[in-house]
């Protein structure tokens, strides 16, 4: 299964596991998963760290390549089809992030794991 996690996700599987729910434990540590985060999450976590609203457990940089060593995590980057898409996209969210979140797993074919009730408004598969 191919997923993108949402910001939330990355922070709690790095850094406090037992938040996330069984399911996507069990499909984030899977050996059929390819777990892809987006630069867009990368993006918001270092605006966020940098007003001191969200605590990260090592420098940004230094917990991506952690977690591509340990995970296999793999990066998506940001293309012009998916900026196009989000103008598509119904105003259910008003978060820039997650609404490039969506289009990027709607674009690409990926599930979201996420427990943002918005996020599951969109016609997305997501996992939670």
């Amino acid at each position: 299964m191919n997923v993108l996690i949402d910001t939330h996700v990355l922070i709690w599987w790095d850094s406090d596991p037992d938040r996330l729910s069984a399911k996507a434990r069990e499909v984030l540590c899977g050996q059929q998963s390819v777990v892809h985060v987006s630069v867009v999450s990368l993006w918001e976590l270092q605006i966020k760290a940098a007003l001191g609203k969200v605590a990260l457990s090592l420098p940004l940089r230094d917990l991506v390549r952690e977690q591509q060593e340990r995970n296999g995590v793999e990066l998506v980057g940001v293309r012009a089809e998916h900026v196009f898409a989000v103008g598509s996209l119904p105003a259910h969210h008003k978060d820039p992030f997650d609404r490039m979140l969506v289009a990027q797993a709607l674009i690409e074919g990926f599930t979201i794991v996420s427990c943002d009730p918005m996020v599951a408004r969109y016609a997305v598969p997501v996992l939670w």
